[in-house]
Parts: C-alpha cells; structure tokens; sequence
C-alpha cells in the first residue's frame, strides 16, 4: 500500500512528540499564508519574502491601494510558489479592522483549481 506524502506544518510545532506533519492542500495554503502575512526583512536569508499585508489594516482603503495590493500579491505568490500553483485572481479588501483576502489558484501539477479566503 502506497503511503501518503506527507508535509512539514506551519507553524513548526510538536505533536506527541513529533514534528507536525499535513497532507498536500493544507500545506499549500499554510505556504501562501506564509508569502502573505510574513513581512519584508523578518526571514534574515530571504529579506525579500513576503507580502506584510496586515499593514494594510491602517491604510486607507482607496481602490487604487487596494488594486496595487491585489498586484503585489499575485507577484509575490508568482516569485515565491510559482513552481506549485499558478495564481488566476486575488481579491483584497479591508473593512474597518478586518482585512480580507481570496485567493483563486491552481495546482500546477494536477491543474485543479482551489480558491483559499484569509482575514485578519
């Protein structure tokens, strides 16, 4: 019997003594959670990953911010994963305190489509 592949979790933790594992889909959401909400500057080796987009809480929600986000988004998700999913559409929005996010991809390999929502 063939055993399913397994991937590391995010965040790192350990679970009854072990490192914690997923399986494919999660973990590809729990990368693009990772390009998204990690900050400019804050991984030493790569000081160009990330989006920060809880930043954008405290911004203005001028469409022209919102539709530069949605742009620096699919860029940052293009440079980053590039090699497992193929980004179709990116919607950002902030209401108030909550920032909003959806994300439309699909999966390089299998060409399936999955869409991903966010908020913080």
């Amino acid at each position: 019997m063939a055993r399913a592949a397994s991937y590391l979790a995010y965040p790192v933790r350990v679970v009854h003594g072990s490192i914690a594992t997923t399986s494919r889909n999660p973990h590809i959401r729990q990368m693009i959670e990772q390009v998204l909400f990690t900050m400019p500057g804050e991984r030493v080796m790569y000081p160009d990953f990330g989006v920060g987009l809880e930043r954008l809480v405290f911004e203005t929600t001028a469409s022209e911010v919102t539709t530069a986000t949605q742009s620096l988004v699919s860029a940052a998700l293009h440079r980053w994963l590039g090699d497992v999913i193929s980004v179709l559409d990116v919607k950002v929005a902030v209401q108030d305190s909550t920032l909003s996010i959806d994300v439309v991809y699909e999966l390089i390999d299998t060409r399936e489509q999955q869409s991903e929502h966010f908020e913080r």
